[in-house]
């Protein structure tokens, strides 16, 4: 097999149809662009789940002198306060109860808005609560029974269930990357119709070329590749596009929303090059089966 033939059909296929490849090569960029955008989004969920699940699940933040509660009388003692630990440690759902002064508040507080230094200035170290953080057998199932146990509590403020919190924001996530990747399919379907399209037409285009092939004794597969690579190099060119777009995506997107939350907590590097990787396999997978298919049929014809 003559290799200069093969690269130049596959010149020539690409240059009748010119106007359909680069059509092509932006659908298919853009489907595996935002499909590999759904799938960072789930990775980054994944990792932030994975942070706050390794936090204190339930906050009890105890009365303090500045308290807004009409039930806080007051500054919570100390012996309320050890009243309720040994209260919370009597509870079988609890596995761990970590005091955190105001002085520990404050300080916590300063570090995470280190580069907000607006949220510092407006608040002073008698703001902070001093709170009981504590750590439950298991999310979600167990919060609700320490939170009922705590709230009106004698000393206590108020009962902050975080996971629950989190739940509707990771809800929010999982609805916006559910939609990113319902988008992203239907563009792979019109991807597909296109890559079927443009390989129908470059075969009708060159069916001379084609038939005479045939009647010389040329297998299928000779015949047949020319038209693959064209698929498959129009797939290559999409998923360039698209590895291009992801960078994008992780350095201006996913990377920025960090500092609205201020914890360590992004993807990695490795994150976005085994996306970027499955990427290329779909789209020279996609374009590749779905020359092969079309081609099936036209040379049956």
């Amino acid at each position: 097999m003559r290799s200069n033939f093969v690269l130049s059909e596959i010149w020539i296929g690409l240059r009748r149809n010119l106007t359909m490849t680069v059509a092509l090569i932006v659908v298919v960029a853009i489907s595996l662009s935002l499909l590999g955008t759904g799938l960072l989004f789930v990775k980054q969920v994944d990792a932030t789940r994975t942070y706050w699940q390794g936090q204190a699940e339930v906050s009890v933040y105890l009365c303090y002198a500045e308290s807004a509660n009409p039930d806080c009388h007051g500054a919570v003692t100390t012996a309320q306060t050890t009243a309720l630990e040994q209260r919370l440690q009597a509870m079988p759902q609890v596995a761990g109860v970590t005091y955190v002064s105001q002085a520990q508040a404050w300080a916590l507080y300063k570090q995470t808005f280190t580069n907000d230094q607006s949220y510092v200035s407006t608040l002073k170290e008698s703001d902070m609560p001093p709170s009981l953080e504590v750590k439950t057998h298991n999310a979600g199932t167990d919060d609700s029974v320490v939170v009922s146990e705590m709230t009106g509590a004698t000393g206590v403020d108020s009962v902050i269930d975080e996971m629950s919190i989190l739940a509707k924001f990771y809800s929010l996530l999982n609805g916006l990357r559910n939609a990113v990747v319902i988008v992203a399919l239907i563009l792979v379907v019109a991807a597909i119709l296109l890559v079927a399209n443009t390989i129908r037409l470059s075969a009708f285009n060159r069916r001379r070329e084609t038939g005479i092939m045939r009647l010389v004794g040329a297998s299928n597969f000779y015949i047949q590749l020319p038209f693959l690579l064209e698929g498959v190099i129009a797939g290559l060119l999409g998923w360039v596009l698209a590895a291009v777009l992801l960078v994008g995506v992780k350095s201006l997107l996913l990377n920025n929303l960090q500092q609205y939350f201020n914890y360590n907590i992004g993807l990695s590097a490795a994150d976005v090059v085994e996306v970027i990787v499955l990427a290329m396999v779909i789209g020279v997978a996609l374009c590749g089966i779905t020359s092969f298919l079309t081609l099936r049929r036209y040379l049956r014809v």
